[in-house]
Parts: structure tokens; C-alpha cells; sequence
């Protein structure tokens, strides 16, 4: 409960931030799933506000509601194994790209640390709280690690917390980065040979001690996510 109120808080700061929209889910040993709620915005999140839930979507714990748009993260869970934790919001800079239905290009090491390109999946045919539209992304999305959903959002998957947050965090740098580039023109984007070697080892490791930083960091500010 305390990593995923963390996770919410980390990703709020790095412009996961579009007021009540956005979810999170984390599937458990048991089977069942937490998630965060529906009616708090992610920098105001504790401990004590993560809800858990069946594979069906029922409330089994907290004090809260859960999204209806969640079928889409049940879907993943459902699918994959490596989709432990499913992100879903409208980040700044990755929804203005989602907007133009384009990944943006590698302009810098630091973009560089997500293997491959995110999915681009513009086939929202209405929302994802239908089970249809659900799996239909779902399949769009096939194996991939992230996907912008075409004029709405972005989706990130990993196998724990920490690659999760690593996922999201660079994707929404290698988003603003590009715009910022292509805002300037002229902008020269890393060896496609130099990017797949770089990126490759991410899928293995998250960036080292990097959850831990930035979580000491959360503490500092407000310890009261731990609550």
C-alpha cells in the first residue's frame, strides 16, 4: 500500500497530473489487485486510501471507489504476466505526442533508457470501461512496455513498482525533450543502432537506485504517504 501511494505521489511530480483522471494497479501473489481511488488526485494519496480488489473489478478492501475505467488495467493483468503494475493518465508532454499520433523521436541519453519506440494506438473506439475496447488495446499493445493512446493519454506497464515508475518517468522525458527539440527544428535524434544498445539492459535493471531517490525525496516533503 505504501509503495503504490509512492508511486502515485513520484508520477503526480513528473506531470502524471491531470486532475482525477489516471489510475494505477498492482496485482498481488494472491490474486487480487490494488488500485488507487477514484476521487483523489495522486499528490494528496496515502497508504491508507489504496484499494484492493478482485479480477472482476469488486471492492474487497478501503474506504473508497474504484474507477470504472478499469477494466482496461484487468485486461492487461489478465493477459500478461509481465503487467504486474499497469499506469494509466494524461501526462503533459506524452498526450500532446498521443495528440499527434507520433512517438516521439530519441533526442538524448536520457530518453533513451525504455527499449523500442511507445505503441501508438489510434483505434480508441470509446471507452475503455467497455471490455471490448478494453482487450481490443490491449491486443493492439501486444508485448510493448508503453503506448500512447491516440488523442487521450499514455499506458505504461512493468513487472514491479520499480520499472513501472522508470518507464513512466523516461517516457514523459523523452516526450518533452522532443517537443522541445522539434520547437527549435533542426534537432538530431540518436543512432537507432546507438539507442537499441543503450536501452537494452533497461528491461533487465531499472535505473539503480533511482525508486529509492526519489522516494527519500517524497519523504522529505510529505512523509505522510506512509499513513
Amino acid at each position: 500500500h505504501q509503495e503504490l501511494a509512492l508511486l502515485a505521489r513520484l508520477l503526480f511530480h513528473e506531470g502524471y497530473d491531470d486532475h482525477l483522471s489516471g489510475h494505477i494497479t498492482w496485482k498481488q501473489d494472491d490474486g487480487t489487485v490494488l488500485v488507487t481511488p477514484w476521487g483523489l488526485t495522486w499528490d494528496e494519496i496515502t497508504a491508507s486510501d489504496i484499494m484492493r480488489m478482485d479480477m472482476d473489478a469488486n471492492p474487497l478492501e478501503g474506504k473508497w471507489t474504484i474507477t470504472p475505467a478499469i477494466p482496461l488495467h484487468l485486461e492487461f493483468h489478465k493477459a500478461r504476466e509481465d503487467a504486474a503494475v499497469v499506469v494509466h493518465n494524461h501526462p503533459r508532454w506524452s498526450t500532446v505526442w498521443a495528440d499527434l499520433h507520433r512517438a516521439p523521436p530519441v533526442y538524448d541519453q536520457t530518453g533513451s533508457m525504455i527499449p523500442e519506440d511507445p505503441v501508438v494506438y489510434d483505434d480508441f473506439n470509446g471507452g475503455v470501461h467497455e471490455v471490448d475496447n478494453a482487450k481490443a488495446c490491449v491486443n493492439a499493445l501486444g508485448d510493448g512496455r508503453m503506448a500512447l493512446l491516440a488523442n487521450h493519454g499514455v499506458l505504461v506497464v512493468g513487472k514491479d513498482i520499480q520499472q513501472a515508475h522508470h518507464r513512466a518517468v523516461f517516457l514523459e522525458w523523452r516526450c518533452r525533450q522532443a517537443w522541445h527539440v522539434e520547437a527549435i527544428g533542426n534537432g538530431v535524434p540518436v543512432k537507432d543502432e546507438v539507442f537499441k544498445k543503450f536501452a537494452a539492459p533497461f528491461d533487465y535493471v531499472s535505473f539503480p537506485g533511482l525508486w529509492e531517490s526519489i522516494v527519500r525525496r517524497e519523504l522529505r516533503r510529505d512523509a505522510s504517504v506512509l499513513d
